[in-house]
């Protein structure tokens, strides 16, 4: 059984994020490279710049193992993202909530919403070569606030109460309350126009791939029950 759980958990999440990652070259990596490339413009210059066929070659290099790092790391966020989403659904179905692939997709929704939307609501999705505070103080701020989002909307979902629907909106409410960190000044090498663009795109492609996650998790978790009671019959 949590075999079954796990592989499941696993293609889901690498199914997204492969998804995810199609997405990211497409839509996002023209506008990094860009942004980073405002971003070394303003630095002054500090010795020779490389030029030259030699050049061309090591930019594609970098290229190349950028664009494959970036399929990596998108395949494995995402398997970790189902594994945690799928050990939530197993919780759900223990206290006789179904999932299936359709509810999954709620499942899904309620990940963006606690991973990426409600932590962009205060701490805004941010183009290279722009200010922000020290990462230390936004990573712990992040988990504390997708810890505190997950836990509301569960609350929200499953609670029988008016507490529990209390401790919900605390919950979802409070991070942006006490404060994301923010940085003393506001600069950005790139353009305002390129940040515009960049941030709903980032979102987007986020919320596609949950969902992606949710609802192949669900799919894949009532097909192996299905197969295991047949089996058993």
């Amino acid at each position: 059984m949590l075999s079954r759980l796990l592989t499941g958990a696993l293609l889901a999440g690498a199914a997204a994020g492969l998804v995810a990652a199609v997405l990211q070259l497409v839509l996002l990596q023209p506008l990094l490279i860009e942004a980073e490339a405002y971003e070394i413009a303003s630095i002054p210059a500090a010795g020779g710049e490389a030029h030259g066929h030699g050049a061309t070659e090591i930019a594609a290099g970098i290229d190349l193992a950028r664009n494959g790092l970036t399929i990596l790391f998108s395949i494995l966020i995402y398997a970790g993202y189902a594994l945690i989403l799928t050990a939530l659904m197993a919780l759900a179905e223990s206290r006789g909530h179904a999932v299936t692939a359709r509810a999954g997709l709620l499942w899904g929704a309620a990940g963006f919403v606690a991973v990426q939307l409600a932590p962009a609501v205060s701490l805004g999705v941010a183009l290279p070569g722009g200010a922000a505070a020290d990462i230390a103080m936004r990573q712990v701020w992040w988990i504390a606030c997708v810890a505190a989002t997950g836990l509301g909307l569960w609350c929200l979902a499953f609670g029988a109460s008016a507490r529990a629907w209390g401790a919900a909106i605390v919950l979802v409410l409070g991070p942006h309350l006490i404060g994301a960190p923010q940085p003393e000044s506001y600069w950005s090498a790139a353009p305002a126009e390129l940040a515009s663009v960049f941030a709903p795109r980032a979102l987007g492609i986020g919320l596609f791939a949950w969902m992606v996650t949710g609802a192949l998790a669900g799919y894949l978790r009532t097909r192996s029950e299905t197969a295991a009671e047949t089996r058993a019959a």
